[in-house]
């Protein structure tokens, strides 16, 4: 009981604390931005980076490799300072993902689609789900909570050139906790630009508390970015 109340009373303290940060800035009336027209070929790099002092940093490629019944098909590769990454994700529809990865580089396959975009991406707009997933990389199963918050259009500027995005606050409360420690609290602020289908940044962070350690402080265990270098249209 006391495991449960804290959980459900610190999600909601991150969840009022997003809406409050959000509402004194969005303009509801501002134009929503559609939903995109995927094509084969399409290709985003990003610049990468994780970590605090020493950090982590590789390049980071989205590709669609594939579109058929079953949805688009995108492959992510992730090389460069000890990382080597790849996997693939499958969106049954532009903002719905049916495989794919939440947190860093995992596959986590969803009982019902994911909702990461709920196009038209209108400011002010919210949605909050809780989905059941199978983790295949770390083989366990569990159900994520997940509230995302739409801001207002702002410029971005990226190594590929600034952008008119779209901005997205989003908190999950992910399904690792165990008897020690509560499960992963993750943050991360998203910019959606529409000219590139994708998102142009994103900056995540998270941590968990350890239940029974000296004292109840954060162990953070993310602290990433991701700027878009180059996207180049398919056919």
């Amino acid at each position: 009981m006391i495991r449960t109340r804290f959980l459900i009373l610190l999600s909601a303290a991150l969840s009022a604390a997003l809406v409050g940060g959000c509402a004194s800035t969005t303009n509801s009336n501002a134009p929503g931005a559609p939903a995109p027209s995927y094509h084969v070929g399409d290709r985003w790099t990003y610049d990468a980076a994780d970590g605090f002092r020493q950090k982590l940093t590789w390049v980071e490629t989205h590709e669609v490799i594939a579109i058929n019944k079953d949805g688009i098909s995108v492959r992510i590769t992730q090389m460069g300072d000890r990382v080597d990454n790849v996997r693939t994700e499958l969106w049954p529809a532009p903002g719905l993902v049916k495989v794919g990865a939440l947190y860093d580089h995992e596959t986590r396959r969803f009982t019902t689609p994911l909702q990461r975009y709920n196009f038209p991406l209108q400011p002010g707009q919210s949605w909050n789900q809780w989905v059941e997933n199978i983790n295949e990389t770390a083989l366990t199963g569990g159900i994520i909570n997940r509230y995302v918050r739409v801001g207002d259009w702002e410029s971005v500027s990226t190594p590929a050139g600034t952008f008119d995005a779209i901005q997205l606050r989003v908190i999950m409360r992910l399904d690792d906790d165990d008897f020690w420690r509560t499960g992963t609290f993750v943050g991360q602020r998203v910019w959606y630009a529409p000219a590139v289908r994708s998102f142009v940044l994103v900056e995540r962070d998270a941590e968990y508390i350890e239940r029974d350690g000296p004292d109840s402080a954060p162990v953070r265990t993310q602290h990433a970015t991701l700027e878009l270098r180059s996207f180049t249209p398919g056919a």
